[in-house]
This record gives C-alpha cells, structure tokens and sequence, in this order.
C-alpha cells in the first residue's frame, strides 16, 4: 500500500473518549459526538488516540469504544483507530479487533515508557502493521512516548517503505522537523502534523502534507472550510480560517502541545462542556477542571474566537 490506497487528507478530530463522572465509559456521548463530527462535515477521525485517554481504559473498554465510534459513523468518513500498546502483541490483538469492527485503518505511537532503538521500532511498526489488512497510521508522538522518531535518521523513510503503512502523523513540537518528514515521505504515504496556520499553508501549497489530526475537534468550524480552501487553492480565504483557527488554539495550546491552562485533555472536555458538546468527563490519573479562574479564562476564550456561533451554524456553509 501507499498513499494513493487511502483518501485521508484535511481535517481529523481526535476524539475524546467521554466518561461519566463516575468514570464509566459514555457510550451515548460518544455516538453523539460522532453526529457532532459529522454534522461539521469533517474529513475522518481518530479514536482510541492520545486525546482518547487509552491509557486510562482497559482493552475491553477499547473494544467497546472502537464499536461504538465506527457504528455511530455508518461510514461517512473514515474511522482509524489507535491501538498503542506497551507490545506488539497487544498492539496486533488490538488492530485485529478494528478491523472486525469495520474500521478504516489503525494507528499507533510507538511502545510508551520503553524508548526503544531505531531497530526495535522498526521490528515493532513491523509487526503491527502487517497484523491486519487494513490501512496502517505511524504515530509520532514524542510528547507522550519520549521518543522523537524525527531525530532517527531514515526512519520515516523506511517505515514509509512497510506493506501496510499509509499515512505519518508526525506530532513532534519541532515543527522544522515536521517539514522534514514532509519532504522525506509525503511522495509515498500521507502526512498529517501542523499545518493551520500561515507557514503551514505555505507548507500545503508547495511542499506538500494532507492534513491536521487535531485534539477533540473544537476548531472544527474553521479548520474544516480551511482545508476546503485549501482543495481549492485559495489562498485567501484558507489564510482567513487559518486566523480565526489560531485566534482560539493559539490560546489554548503551546507550541508543544501541553495546554495553557491545565493539562491538554481536561481543558479541551472543560471547552467542550462549556460549548455544550458531549466531550464528558476526565478519567483518572487526570483531574477535571474545576477552578473558577481557570474556567472564566475558558470561557472568555470561547466568547472571543466566535467558537460558539461558528459551531450552531457548521455545515450550513462555507464562506468567509
């Protein structure tokens, strides 16, 4: 497979799991959360991701909130599914699973915790992408797993070169190494990573990349019509969302990915709540936010970017 197997390309929400504030897994707000996802007309979407908190689940609940996600979707834009997993046998057993479930394709960063060498992550990304026919993602996520596969030389490229693997999304907070990955292998699979803003339409026009697989989907109404524009190769208008994007994730989100205000998952569900969309509650070892200060930021936030109006009227129209 390559990249021309699969027509992933512009804006991804990577969906929170919501959870009751007993903890339990909420199935109902996670299928509503899919209409929401399709009522802003997005490109596809990961589950079961970082923004997923599958950490926190064990690989019953991981089961149940991949069915729940694809059956929800009913095919109206493709579902990829993380399987992290401390091993590729977990990871394999995992991606078998979605792709019983009628998954689109699977994802996975590399083992967390165990900073493996550029042999074991070949051998690793080796083993699970082939445990399945479906289409495979490469997770680059050296915030949450300690290892920068950007800083491997000739990684991406042959990892680009495995049967099954389609498509890097590559979210290192060096955003020059990101255009690296661009340059070394967006020819053969896709590459999702930062590209809503000014630099990274530059980025899109002329050196290539798909898309933005982005935390909860909040942005939606302006990330979704700036990768129409995109499609489109309007300039204007694409640069236009892209402003109205950062004016609200700029606030939100620092440059490697850790949240402003709290932790990056608590305070993307306290935005959610605070929008009314069924993003739930947090699940331990993370806390939900819950301090005055904290939320009247938020909130302010949220009044300032048009967020709000943006999200009542997504998919009715796309015009600046």
């Amino acid at each position: 497979m390559n990249r021309d197997d699969v027509a992933w390309s512009g804006y991804w929400p990577a969906a929170p799991t919501p959870f009751t504030a007993g903890g339990a897994v909420d199935t109902d707000a996670l299928a509503s959360l899919m209409n929401l996802y399709a009522d802003h007309e997005v490109d596809g979407v990961l589950v079961n991701g970082s923004t997923g908190e599958w950490f926190s689940q064990n690989d019953a609940e991981r089961r149940t909130v991949a069915e729940v996600a694809i059956d929800a979707v009913r095919g109206r834009f493709p579902v990829v599914i993380g399987v992290s997993a401390y091993t590729a046998r977990d990871s394999a057993a995992l991606a078998r699973h979605a792709e019983s479930s009628g998954a689109d394709g699977v994802l996975a960063t590399p083992p967390p915790y165990v900073h493996p060498s550029k042999d074991e992550l070949l051998a690793f990304y080796r083993s699970v992408s082939t445990a399945t026919a479906l289409p495979f993602m490469v997770y680059n996520w050296p915030r949450g797993v300690a290892v920068d596969m950007g800083t491997l030389p000739g990684l991406f490229t042959e990892l680009a070169a495995l049967d099954n693997v389609v498509a890097v999304k590559d979210s290192t907070g060096n955003w020059l190494s990101m255009l690296d990955t661009v340059e070394a292998v967006a020819g053969t699979v896709r590459v999702f990573g930062s590209f809503l803003h000014h630099r990274g339409l530059a980025a899109l026009l002329d050196l290539g990349g798909d898309g933005n697989i982005d935390g909860g989907g909040v942005g939606a109404p302006f990330a979704v019509p700036f990768y129409r524009a995109v499609a489109a190769r309007d300039a204007v208008a694409a640069r236009s969302w892209a402003d109205r994007y950062r004016a609200l994730s700029g606030r939100l989100i620092n440059p490697d990915y850790s949240g402003v205000y709290a932790s990056p998952i608590p305070q993307l569900k306290a935005v959610m709540n605070l929008l009314g969309q069924p993003g739930g509650s947090v699940r331990e070892p993370l806390l939900p936010v819950t301090d005055p200060t904290t939320l009247d930021h938020l909130a302010r936030i949220v009044e300032d970017s048009g967020i709000a109006e943006a999200s009542r009227t997504a998919g009715v129209g796309s015009a600046v």
